[in-house]
């Protein structure tokens, strides 16, 4: 079982960049890592995934261009640098893990098996 504790996310302005991170307590390279957000009001939503080596990324068309997921497994740590945010960014952002080693991104929710307790970001116009 592994554990995963996001960074503090925070207020920033529209056009603004913030990094989260997510550590887990276990060996990372084990798991498909994601991250998606809910926004209040809507469903959970896939956001960016990365597979164990990191050599596969995988966004929501909505993130595109604009946010980059990456790991450091000898950190145990995945990112999500988030660039050119807007307003419709905002959301609880929430970083999970799946078990193996499969290929795919892995875009909904069911598909992982441990989550972190989430992180709030807030974009102001």
């Amino acid at each position: 079982q592994v554990q995963l504790v996001e960074s503090e996310g925070g207020l920033v302005q529209a056009g603004g960049s913030l990094r989260l991170s997510c550590a887990a307590s276990g060996r990372s390279s084990d798991y498909h890592m994601g991250w998606f957000r809910q926004a209040p009001g809507k469903e959970r939503e896939f956001v960016a995934s990365i597979n164990w080596s990191g050599r596969s990324t995988y966004y929501a068309d909505s993130v595109k261009g604009r946010f980059a997921v990456s790991r450091d497994n000898a950190k145990n740590t995945v990112y999500l640098q988030m660039n050119s945010l807007s307003p419709e960014d905002t959301a609880v952002y929430y970083c999970a893990a799946r078990r193996g080693w499969g290929s795919g991104g892995y875009y909904t929710a069911v598909e992982y098996d441990y989550w972190g307790q989430g992180t709030q970001v807030t974009v102001s116009s």
